[in-house]
């Protein structure tokens, strides 16, 4: 089976096929529901292309909570079925409003769940909005979510919820973990032009303004385009304006491109703290031995003191199943895409049943759950009606613990009740 697939429908009568996205189990077995109106989940994310390490725990996620909604969800005291539809935004925005369309059309799903930068959440959501659908987003800080979509503070969207961190989150993170290491304050920006890379640099929104707030100076040589093969001009940059800091969010590819680069030519700053690409361990061990101390955004992490609402599963009991079932270190995305479901679950068991989209949606806007990656609420203390903040810290990747690289937590101002696990250290 492909990336791209639709789950099976999650009773007896299919045997739950394995492979791909589907849900694959196995020695269990699963009464038979006997409702025939069935809720239809969407589930968008990248699963190929340069921003697919965001979807590679994709398939263990809907697998594993697939397990829990097998016997569907109670709605009003009755068993209601569950199926779920994957999609592979391919890492592409015209290809992830594509397949979204393609789920709200053709499946007709009652609500829809899509994970992973902006470059998959916004077309997604936007194709919800037009199409009055329900939909819940997640891993994209919520400021690209919001403002790049023409977001209005005093309106917001009707039918998009969104829940992550922000950029003053990042940028708060970042700074409390550079004011621990002797530099002299000067910042360089990889800012690409994308979704993110245009809010990280944007001078209201972005980095610009606060980094100054706080006593830093910022070089942005400007935006380049994502797969850039030469990162000459912004090293010479770099080491022209004495950066002793490098910052940015750069996809995967580029972050070995520019590191590589920067070494060859002579350029080691005392600190990198870089967003999206090094959250990852399979990106990290690309770079061999020359990924020590090289720090990142930090969402979830097995000591993360959350339990999941639907597995009832600790941080470190889910991340601990996933490197069973999977031979793999653990990764970020495990948590939030875990959250997703947890999420569609309990909105689903308060909606009024397939079909009823303002039920749903209604349900939405009423979520107050304690889940694996922290409590989620709308209408509470976050920005806007539409946006739920999650806990931020800060981390770097140290050489020679359990794995190759291990993501060490070492700034938990931001959320003192994430324990740390050593200091930040300059980059040897």
């Amino acid at each position: 089976m492909t990336k791209e697939a639709r789950t099976p429908s999650l009773t007896r009568r299919t045997m739950l096929k394995a492979g791909g996205a589907a849900v694959a189990i196995s020695g269990i077995g699963f009464p038979a529901i006997a409702e025939d109106r069935v809720f239809k989940i969407g589930y968008v994310s990248p699963q190929t292309g340069p921003l697919a390490p965001f979807g590679e725990a994709d398939s263990f996620v809907i697998k594993t909570a697939g397990s829990i909604l097998a016997n569907g969800v109670k709605v009003g005291g009755k068993n209601v079925q569950v199926n779920i539809y994957t999609k592979d935004s391919q890492s592409d925005p015209n290809r992830a409003a594509e397949v979204a369309a393609d789920l709200i059309l053709k499946e007709k799903v009652d609500l829809m769940l899509v994970a992973s930068t902006p470059e998959t959440t916004n077309p997604v959501s936007d194709q919800c909005e037009l199409n009055e659908v329900p939909c819940v987003s997640t891993v994209a800080p919520w400021q690209p979510w919001f403002f790049a979509r023409g977001g209005k503070p005093d309106t917001g969207f009707k039918f998009t919820y969104h829940y992550f961190w922000g950029l003053e989150d990042v940028i708060a993170v970042f700074t409390n973990m550079w004011d621990s290491v002797p530099t002299d304050k000067v910042v360089g920006g990889l800012f690409p032009n994308d979704g993110d890379g245009n809010a990280w640099g944007d001078k209201e929104h972005g980095f610009p303004g606060p980094l100054a707030q706080k006593g830093y100076k910022l070089i942005d040589p400007g935006r380049y385009q994502n797969l850039n093969d030469n990162f000459t001009s912004q090293i010479n940059a770099f080491k022209d304006g004495k950066v002793e800091i490098v910052t940015g969010v750069v996809i995967p590819p580029d972050i070995k491109t520019f590191w590589t680069q920067a070494i060859q030519q002579g350029y080691k700053p005392k600190a990198m703290s870089v967003g999206k690409a090094l959250l990852f361990p399979i990106v990290i061990e690309s770079l061999g031995d020359t990924g020590n101390n090289i720090s990142t955004e930090v969402w979830w992490t097995p000591n993360h003191p959350f339990k999941s609402s639907l597995t009832g599963q600790s941080s470190k009991e889910l991340a601990d199943s996933y490197e069973k079932a999977t031979g793999k270190q653990w990764t970020q995305p495990i948590g939030f895409g875990h959250s997703l479901l947890e999420v569609a679950a309990d909105v689903l068991k308060r909606s009024a049943g397939p079909g009823d989209r303002k039920a749903i949606l209604d349900a939405v806007t009423k979520t107050k759950l304690d889940t694996i990656v922290g409590p989620i609420a709308w209408g509470g203390p976050g920005p806007f009606k539409n946006v739920s903040k999650t806990p931020l810290v800060g981390g770097q990747w140290r050489l020679g613990g359990k794995h190759k690289y291990d993501l060490v937590i070492v700034d938990n101002k931001t959320a003192p009740n994430i324990p740390t696990g050593g200091k930040m250290e300059p980059i040897a």
